[in-house]
């Protein structure tokens, strides 16, 4: 399914929009979570990113699986192909995983972040009702989880690329 686009292998075409999308998310969900003046003008685009990021993540991984049964059913990829092929698609494997951590987390933290920045619901005369301190705390655990897994998920989304531009420029 994920073999070929328009005659030619759909991995490197697909890839590309892991390497936009994945770092973007990164940069987004860093943005969002530290800085609290633009969180209005990100919501959707983290909402956006939370979603094109894993998609094209797993597409890549899926597509990247596709192109390595071609490679074998072929008969073109040896062992030392394969090895390295295996060791790319490890990192893909855990990159896709951690992209879609990392979206539940800016989802989760958008949700958060919007129920804090909510007008007080006020009555007549009585006092205004602000989010309390529970909110707060879970905000915070989940701007650290953001930043651990953006970490991770930056860290496997260089592994993945490297892996992949050294198979491809010392030559399949």
């Amino acid at each position: 399914m994920f073999e070929e686009v328009f005659g030619i292998p759909a991995h490197p075409l697909l890839v590309h929009a892991a390497v936009v999308f994945v770092p973007l998310q990164i940069l987004a969900a860093f943005a969002y979570a530290f800085v609290p003046y633009f969180r209005h003008y990100l919501a959707w685009l983290v909402i956006g990113l939370a979603v094109a990021a894993p998609v094209s993540a797993v597409l890549a991984k899926q597509s990247g699986e596709a192109f390595q049964a071609r490679l074998v059913r072929n008969g073109t990829a040896g062992k030392d192909l394969l090895a390295k092929i295996g060791e790319h698609s490890s990192f893909g494997t855990k990159l896709a995983y951690l992209s879609i951590g990392l979206s539940v987390l800016m989802v989760l933290l958008v949700i958060v972040q919007v129920m804090r920045a909510r007008e007080p619901a006020t009555t007549a005369g009585a006092e205004p009702v602000t989010p309390g301190k529970g909110v707060v705390v879970i905000a915070a655990l989940l701007t650290i989880g953001v930043v651990i897994v953006g970490v991770f998920t930056g860290y496997y989304a260089f592994k993945t690329g490297d892996t992949g531009a050294h198979m491809v420029w010392s030559g399949l």
